[in-house]
């Protein structure tokens, strides 16, 4: 009769520890759950439920290979934007348990509405699929897209004649392009490579390869020392431009409230970097040492008025100045905006 005694009290014992981890697991995922939409800023102290406190011996954070018993949204191991997570609890009864969660961290300050004016139009080819875009002096750079069609040209701006241009392979789809000196660089969608052009003839010069790290070619500018390029994700990656197969760090860019991904067209100028939201009418001002966006353009009106389908979407941002010129895939203009 004691040993059916000892037995039945020790599964009342499981039971209830077994129901206490589960009320801890639970308690910690509504929490975060909760959470995901307020999100942190960088500083701020996790403050978890005291159902999860007061019941665990220690509590630590990992990232992957990363750890940290700090509850303290600190920059060392977060980034903006959401951060896949796992909480480690080892109990007061000696076990441990794992809790799964993502940890949205958003920038401080909220952006920026810029304003601007058109304060002039040129003629743009709307057979050019834009996928990169720069002036220099009086020159357009473009790198256009497509399977078949992919090419880098110039042009004079106000013409839609070339001065110069080059084919690409028929299984490249071209994508963003940045000048560097003397020289033109222009990534690829999904064939993993990237050309490097004499600037004056646009005559191939050579290939890389992209880092492991970029899932694709998108978007690409030049800050003075390091190339910038985007693959469609939150991230930013800075490549050596002596060697762009080498990755030098990478930001996430996050604003006020929400995290921005689908990051393509880049332009860099006056210390920031402007990117458009793929298939939104909508250019980012981004800290490139935070990733932290401070100001928003809307071109919703000049998109109307060149946007029929899915695909000739905004996609063109360089600066002639101080002032911006936007453009989009297929569109029959270029627009020259003066920022307010």
């Amino acid at each position: 009769m004691k040993k059916n005694i000892i037995v039945g009290l020790a599964v009342v014992l499981m039971l209830a520890s077994c129901n206490k981890d589960e009320k801890i697991l639970n308690t910690l995922n509504e929490y975060n759950n909760s959470m995901v939409e307020k999100g942190y800023h960088f500083g701020d102290q996790l403050e978890l439920p005291k159902e999860v406190t007061e019941n665990a011996e220690s509590i630590s954070i990992s990232f992957g290979d990363k750890e940290t018993s700090s509850l303290k949204v600190d920059p060392k191991f977060f980034t903006l934007g959401d951060n896949a997570v796992t909480f480690n609890i080892k109990t007061k009864g000696g076990k441990t348990l794992n809790q799964d969660a993502t940890i949205n961290v958003f920038a401080k300050n909220p952006e920026k509405n810029i304003a601007y004016q058109i304060i002039a139009e040129y003629p743009h080819d709307p057979k050019n699929f834009v996928q990169g875009f720069q002036i220099e002096g009086n020159t357009i750079y473009e790198s256009d897209g497509q399977n078949g069609s992919s090419q880098i040209l110039k042009y004079t701006l106000g013409t839609t004649t070339p001065l110069a241009s080059t084919k690409q392979p028929q299984e490249d789809f071209s994508e963003g392009s940045t000048i560097v000196g003397d020289k033109v660089y222009q990534l690829t969608w999904q064939s993993k490579k990237g050309y490097i052009y004499d600037k004056s003839s646009l005559k191939l010069l050579s290939e890389f390869v992209y880092p492991n790290v970029l899932g694709e070619g998108w978007g690409l500018t030049y800050d003075g020392k390091n190339l910038i390029a985007s693959d469609g994700s939150k991230l930013l990656y800075f490549l050596d431009a002596n060697n762009p197969s080498k990755l030098i760090k990478y930001v996430a860019v996050a604003g006020s409230s929400q995290i921005y991904d689908q990051l393509n067209e880049l332009e860099y100028h006056n210390g920031f970097i402007y990117a458009n939201v793929w298939q939104k009418p909508v250019v980012l001002k981004i800290n490139p040492a935070t990733g932290e966006v401070v100001g928003t353009f809307d071109f919703t009106d000049i998109a109307k008025q060149n946007t029929k389908g899915s695909d000739d979407v905004l996609n063109g941002i360089t600066f002639k100045g101080e002032n911006m010129l936007v453009t989009g895939k297929n569109w029959p203009k270029i627009y020259e905006v003066q920022i307010k």
